[in-house]
């Protein structure tokens, strides 16, 4: 007994020297220092080149006798009514933050308001028990060398508020347009709720959650004999001043997106608003400069002197990491993200359905009826129709793919069966079963329609996707059939250096078969050329456009989305609303159109002066499982959409006194100087610019299949059986 208690009694006297050493030890940084240090600087990839900086705007530092007492005790109220008399930290919160750590758990909660001023103003975003026990010391040591009143003062200047508010002083100009000497307590319990999350609880975004906790803020005030039950009776919640659209420190431009999807991904890994905007961090993003430019590049070059009213999204990520190298949401980085709208993406969804029918045993070689024109068991009396009228009663899949024709995937489709397609696109793209958020679609089913139920039109694109998503997919197919989800944040550090955050990409999951994957990329890649969106050089690249109808004149939603090995990009164009969408020359927009000239531009430029990457040549997957059609005989051409006749005996030949006899390269009967299309039997004239119509459930048109965009010369159709 006598010796353990000698152990003991030397462990806790050796405990009380260490103690009493770090203590003496530890310096507490002047007060001075925090405005500079909280400035939150965002980098290009380069981790060289400035993006953004937030939190270094919109401060104004005041005085502990400027801000008015109602409002310093609405504060104290919500976040630490004991300020006053504890010894500046919470022996619980030390204690339980320990334990959480040992255990997994969160370290968040039970802090002072001396403990919280030490973490926002000189300490790392850690949450580990190592950071948890330096704000001990820190905070004690601060509340011993520094009155309660400078530390409330020195607190009250350093809380974020949201809406670009740093310290009380902008915050009551911001929410009330007075200075914070005139704050009353209900203005001053407004600002109080704010504190632990401003964006969850911004009056004018979520008014109910905001008006509860104001509620409860004031009821403490009143327990702690700051407001009278006759004063908490006649309260009421004050006017707020609306948003003013204003975001201090959000780049003005497409950058300001990017911004924001660092500040969400931030948000998902455990940083709060106040350690995000008002930390000190260093947050180097996976965007590329180079590519960057490239995108704003080609969005204004091909935009440039087109309709007001359109809007366009490109996305590219890179496969082999995930990380998103270019992200464009539109011009305005503090309006709508269009990366992130969801539209129907049309015919750029059919490689999926093409992996679909793959992973069953239905080579790329198969052939399916692609006639104009038809019903299916599944929606009686609404035919599927091709844009132009397009034909082909007995094209391979991979014809059908190149050709976009909406008969022959839908029918796939309703054959694959539709919810096996949408297995394929939740594991290509990782869209969860439900979509998330608070719009029109929250808690909505992905990739269904209104009623829950997935009918086979996902085979020509009818539910909605986002250009990320899209992006996100066909990195999936560039990557060999294994998903990286993509993400903005490479790496994060403290105004010191110290790194909190690394990412470099994760491993990733095979999600799809590689076969499957290969197989469609030897489907897709002579879409860009068949579109006229092929790379400079020769380059090989496998792509798919998209069309949505709006009706049988209009499109709504224009798509072309395309891989090399090294970059997956997806650009999109549309409208806020689902209105037409032309050119400035009256023309419908078709995905080969403004979205594939967009695209090329975009692609040639940041592959510019790479090795060239090779893509598959053959198909892996051989016969045909399902139901198949026969391939027509060399004898009889393929039956034409046109009103042209097919010549079914043969001229009789030339003689001397005739003229030459006319040139028929395909065998339609239409001469080779009249043909629209002269090696494509089923082609002669120019096709329709009008879009199919009589699209999946829901009431919506199908979109068209890709042809040629409008005004320009038809693209040589491959042969049967290429």
């Amino acid at each position: 007994m006598k010796i353990a208690a000698g152990i003991m009694g030397g462990l806790l006297a050796l405990l009380v020297v260490f103690v009493g050493v770090v203590y003496a030890s530890t310096e507490v940084p002047s007060p001075d220092s925090v405005s500079t240090k909280q400035t939150t600087v965002l980098y290009y990839g380069d981790g060289v080149t400035e993006m953004a900086r937030l939190g270094d705007e919109n401060r104004t530092n005041v005085p502990l006798a400027e801000i008015s007492e109602p409002a310093q005790r609405a504060i104290l109220a919500a976040e630490n009514r004991s300020f006053y008399s504890d010894p500046g930290i919470s022996f619980t919160g030390i204690v339980r933050a320990a334990w959480n750590n040992l255990t997994g758990g969160s370290t968040q909660g039970g802090s002072t308001i001396t403990q919280q001023y030490v973490k926002n103003a000189f300490l790392t975003q850690e949450q580990t028990f190592s950071r948890k026990f330096q704000e001990l010391f820190l905070a004690i040591k601060l509340d011993n060398n520094f009155s309660k009143e400078q530390i409330l003062e020195n607190y009250l200047n350093t809380i974020y508020y949201g809406r670009g508010a740093y310290g009380i002083e902008a915050a009551a100009n911001t929410y009330f347009g007075i200075p914070a000497a005139e704050l009353t307590a209900e203005q001053g319990a407004v600002l109080a709720v704010l504190v632990r999350s401003p964006s969850s609880y911004d009056p004018e975004t979520n008014p109910e959650g905001a008006q509860d906790r104001w509620g409860l803020v004031l009821d403490a005030m009143v327990e702690e004999g700051w407001l009278t039950d006759a004063e908490r009776a006649a309260a009421v919640y004050p006017p707020v001043l609306p948003k003013t659209g204003s975001a201090l420190g959000m780049p003005e431009g497409p950058e300001g997106h990017i911004v924001t999807r660092v500040i969400s991904e931030l948000a998902a890994r455990g940083y709060d608003e106040q350690q995000i905007n008002a930390g000190g961090l260093r947050i180097t993003t996976t965007i590329s400069k180079p590519a960057q430019d490239a995108a704003v590049a080609s969005v204004d070059a091909v935009m440039a002197g087109e309709p007001d009213n359109l809007r366009q999204a490109l996305v590219a990520i890179d496969p082999r990491t995930g990380a998103v190298v270019a992200y464009h949401g539109g011009r305005d980085g503090t309006g709508t993200d269009y990366a992130q709208a969801k539209r129907q993406p049309g015919s750029s969804v059919k490689p999926y359905v093409l992996a679909t029918a793959l992973e069953q045993g239905i080579g790329i070689q198969a052939r399916r009826d692609g006639s104009d024109d038809q019903t299916f068991p599944d929606r009686p009396g609404q035919p599927v129709v091709n844009s132009g009228g397009a034909n082909c009663p007995a094209c391979t899949l991979t014809e059908a793919i190149t050709r976009s024709l909406n008969t022959t995937f839908y029918g796939l489709a309703y054959e694959v069966g539709p919810e096996n397609v949408r297995d394929t696109i939740l594991a290509a793209t990782g869209l969860p079963d439900t979509w998330g958020g608070s719009d029109f679609f929250a808690g909505k089913r992905t990739l269904a329609a209104g009623s829950g139920a997935t009918g086979s039109s996902i085979g020509i694109g009818e539910y909605e996707m986002r250009p990320i998503d899209q992006a996100q997919g066909f990195a999936t197919l560039a990557a060999g059939g294994t998903r990286r989800d993509a993400y903005f944040v490479a790496r994060v550090t403290d105004s010191e250096g110290t790194v909190l955050l690394e990412n470099t990409g994760v491993a990733g999951e095979q999600v799809l078969a590689a076969d499957v994957v290969n197989d469609v990329t030897v489907a897709t890649k002579g879409v860009a050329s068949y579109s006229r969106r092929a790379l400079e050089g020769g380059r090989e690249v496998a792509s798919k456009t998209g069309t949505q109808g709006l009706n049988r004149t209009d499109n709504s939603d224009a798509w072309m989305v395309g891989y090399t090995p090294s970059i997956s990009t997806a650009v999109w164009i549309g409208s806020d609303e689902r209105q037409p969408i032309r050119t400035a020359g009256g023309q419908i927009v078709y995905g080969s159109g403004l979205p594939g000239a967009i695209w090329q531009r975009f692609m040639n430029a940041v592959l510019a002066g790479t090795p060239e990457e090779d893509l598959p040549d053959k198909a892996l997957i051989k016969g045909d499982s399902g139901e198949g059609v026969p391939e027509p005989t060399t004898e009889a051409p393929a039956p034409v959409t046109t009103q042209a006749p097919v010549t079914t005996t043969a001229p009789a030949p030339p003689t001397s006194s005739s003229p030459p006899r006319p040139v028929d390269t395909d065998g339609d009967g239409v001469p080779d100087d009249q043909d629209f299309a002269p090696n494509d039997p089923a082609v002669s004239t120019r096709p329709s610019e009008s879009p199919g119509a009589g699209g999946g459930g829901g009431g919506r048109p199908s979109p068209p299949s890709e042809t040629n965009a409008p005004g320009e010369p038809g693209p040589v159709l491959p042969p049967p059986g290429g």
